[in-house]
């Protein structure tokens, strides 16, 4: 058990966080902090945290454990404030959907006391944001990706699986090159597109008719291009080289099936539909990945 949980961001992660380890007994005391009064005030209200912090480093303070719960933007901000009470004893992780320049930061920012930073990223969430929506189930039955640093103390790497198995995740362990690879290809990527695709819809003339005899499939689609703008951003921008290599590919794929039915070639137009299709069939989440063919370079 944990005396005394910081949490820095008490949002939907951070919030979610707090109670599934108060849900499974895991910490006697969460002490939080936010930007805005008005979140930590109601996080409190919800007994998500039990006290409410005036800055980042006063909710570390006395913490065995941390959670980083911030924008990826801010996380180089967030470590400044905090770097002076990152002790060897406590294990500090953050929840960003991007790792190669969060562990850049940590290096850069933390130095001799990067040890006791384990990178995490939960693959869990909502296309709502905001401590309102935390829910101590969210991380139930979902993966985790640790991306632990060379210096990562092997004990609080340990202690970051053993805390994410007893909230009933999954965890895995990956280099921060291969997760923000694997990331833009299955969710950075997908997001750019829906942010896209009904950005498209929405401003061309009849948008509004269209939308209104959108049914299921359009719905389940779209679904993610809810999600948070600000968050977004700044992952787009902070992985964006890996989602343009992935945007190519994309691109590639649309090409080839623009160009067949540009010559009614519907031979053709069928065999691409199909390698998309007989693969996508047999796919399941947290299953292997490939299938019969890409059909992309």
């Amino acid at each position: 058990m944990f005396n005394q949980l910081g949490v820095i961001g008490c949002g939907l992660m951070g919030g979610s966080f707090a109670l599934a380890l108060k849900r499974a007994g895991l910490v006697k005391r969460v002490v939080g902090y936010s930007k805005s009064p008005s979140t930590t005030d109601l996080a409190r209200r919800m007994g998500v945290i039990d006290t409410a912090a005036e800055s980042a480093l006063l909710a570390i303070s006395g913490s065995d454990i941390v959670l980083v719960a911030v924008p990826v933007a801010a996380t180089e901000v967030t470590f400044k404030a905090i770097m002076h009470l990152v002790e060897p004893h406590v294990l500090v992780m953050d929840v960003g959907s991007t790792k190669r320049d969060v562990v850049d930061t940590a290096r850069r920012v933390l130095k001799e006391r990067v040890g006791s930073f384990v990178p995490a990223h939960p693959i869990a969430g909502s296309e709502h944001s905001g401590v309102q929506h935390a829910d101590a189930t969210l991380y139930n039955n979902r993966q985790v990706i640790l991306t632990p640093l060379p210096q990562t103390r092997p004990e609080l790497v340990q202690k970051a699986s053993d805390v994410w198995n007893a909230i009933g995740a999954q965890v895995l362990r990956m280099s921060p090159e291969n997760h923000d690879a694997a990331f833009a290809a299955v969710s950075h990527l997908p997001h750019l597109l829906a942010f896209a695709y009904f950005s498209a819809i929405v401003n061309q003339p009849a948008g509004p008719e269209f939308l209104s005899l959108a049914g299921p499939g359009f719905r389940d689609f779209t679904r993610i291009a809810a999600s948070d703008p600000a968050v977004w951003r700044d992952i787009l921008l902070a992985n964006r080289e890996e989602v343009l290599k992935q945007s190519q590919r994309f691109r590639y794929a649309l090409e080839m099936m623009e160009r067949a039915m540009l010559n009614g070639d519907g031979e053709l137009l069928e065999e691409r539909i199909r390698t998309a299709s007989e693969p996508r069939s047999h796919w399941q989440i947290g299953g292997p990945g490939r299938g019969h063919g890409s059909g992309t370079p």
